[in-house]
């Protein structure tokens, strides 16, 4: 579990998130406390549950960039949902219970991939000496009545091969090795969802009864030193201690962002209709947020102490319009600002991930260096906020349509011999835009 403070985490969210410091600030807290109850006595450890957040705010001002960032620093388990895929049961939609089986399929494959990471030296050693005795089997197996002289010579020779293939000398060379043969996904025949709700490992179950085979495969040296490391690293996992792992991530410190939440809040119990199953999704939400045990194909999972962030633009409705046990259950709301220009520019060129720095890149590996001047970046931003204002607010998303129109003939173009660099200035962006930012009509279908 991370051990950031809350000062440490807004400022790595600061990196690449302008503004929105109320919503840092409660996220930040939120990791903060879990780090905090894990160190509470047992007797009073699970009597502390998580403070769910609701994020109010209009379309593209960072409420999922946040929730994302979040998960990714901590390196918690985080799945994003769309509350208004759901339907009640009885309705179509999916089953609200899927939200916590795949935030478990997430914190497998999360955990999969840390151990592989931990054991990539080891299984590449043992990559290296099958491929060694693919390319020089050794003396032994090729006759057991060699001589001391025979096994030294063979022994300096995979020595320079060993030398070699570090090297990457013999990386197109061709080699032929063995490889397991996994079975076919026979769970997805069946449909793996019905076999999840009863908590049984269908797949697993098949995988058991029908072992993996070996084929032999003729490759470059290079490739064969990928699968045979990948296949090393797969046997040196202990596959119930990683499921146990991710059950445990899963359950202490899970996020589940539930995103367009406002979409199924209304004027419940009053008329029939649409409004019958935006409640009945809230009900249905209600028991997973609130803490329940959910079967998954690795097991049951508790959900009581997930933090859930829901957010919405309630523009229509508004968070009181929830249902009073579940607005219960998000006791921390904060409201996100809307961006205007100057948030634009910082935007524009402070994040670590800033567009203008993404396309400087993109172009340059095309031989065109690309140089955005601040006028020619207030320039964008201006715009951006006109046509935000005049059509719909898609808030920081406007910016990646207005960057690709400005550079579209230079991306269309490059390379070029004629085209080696590019200055984005204030003249050449409203020049880039004028007919989209003139005509409100031209605005509103491009833009």
């Amino acid at each position: 579990m991370s051990e950031l403070t809350p000062r440490e985490i807004v400022a790595a969210l600061d990196r690449y998130i302008i503004g929105q410091d109320a919503a840092k600030r409660a996220v930040a807290i939120a990791m903060r406390n879990r780090w905090r109850r894990a160190r509470l006595p047992a007797d009073i450890r699970d009597e502390v549950l998580p403070k769910n957040i609701i994020m109010i705010g209009p379309t593209g001002v960072g409420k999922t960039e946040i929730a994302r960032r979040l998960a990714t620093l901590v390196r918690a388990p985080f799945v994003k949902i769309e509350a208004s895929k759901f339907t009640e049961v009885g309705y179509v939609g999916r089953d609200v219970e899927s939200i916590i089986r795949d935030l478990m399929e997430m914190a497998v494959s999360l955990v999969r991939t840390e151990a592989l990471e931990e054991v990539r030296d080891q299984a590449r050693e043992r990559a290296i000496e099958e491929i060694l005795d693919a390319l020089l089997p050794s003396a032994a197996v090729v006759d057991r009545n060699v001589t001391e002289e025979d096994r030294a010579r063979r022994a300096r020779t995979r020595q320079k091969l060993l030398g070699l293939l570090e090297a990457g000398q013999l990386d197109d060379r061709e080699v032929e090795i063995s490889l397991k043969d996994r079975p076919a996904n026979q769970a997805e025949v069946f449909g793996k969802q019905g076999f999840e709700q009863t908590g049984i490992d269908f797949q697993g179950f098949l995988d058991r009864m029908y072992p993996s085979k070996e084929s032999e495969r003729k490759v470059t040296v290079k490739e064969a030193l990928e699968l045979k490391a990948q296949e090393a690293a797969e046997g040196l996992i202990d596959q119930d201690r990683a499921i146990e792992d991710a059950r445990q991530r899963v359950e202490s410190s899970g996020i589940v962002f539930l995103d367009e939440i406002d979409k199924v809040a209304g004027d419940y119990g009053k008329g029939s209709g649409p409004d019958v199953s935006r409640e009945g999704v809230q009900r249905d939400l209600l028991p997973i947020v609130e803490g329940s045990n959910v079967s998954t194909r690795h097991g049951v999972i508790r959900t009581d102490h997930i933090l859930f962030i829901a957010a919405g633009a309630f523009h229509v409705s508004k968070p009181s319009d929830l249902i009073p046990e579940l607005q219960g259950r998000f006791p921390i709301r904060v409201e996100l600002s809307d961006l205007g220009t100057e948030e634009f520019v910082r935007i524009l060129t402070e994040p670590e991930n800033a567009l203008t720095r993404q396309y400087t890149g993109l172009l340059g590996t095309d031989g065109v260096a690309v140089e955005f001047t601040e006028d020619g970046i207030r320039a964008i931003a201006e715009i951006a906020t006109h046509v935000n204002r005049r059509a719909q607010n898609i808030g920081a998303r406007r910016l990646f349509t207005l960057v690709e129109k400005v550079l579209e003939e230079a991306s269309f173009l490059a390379p070029d011999p004629e085209l080696t660099a590019l200055t984005v200035t204030g003249d050449f962006v409203r020049e880039k835009l004028e007919d989209v930012a003139g005509d409100e009509n031209l605005a509103k279908s491009i833009l």
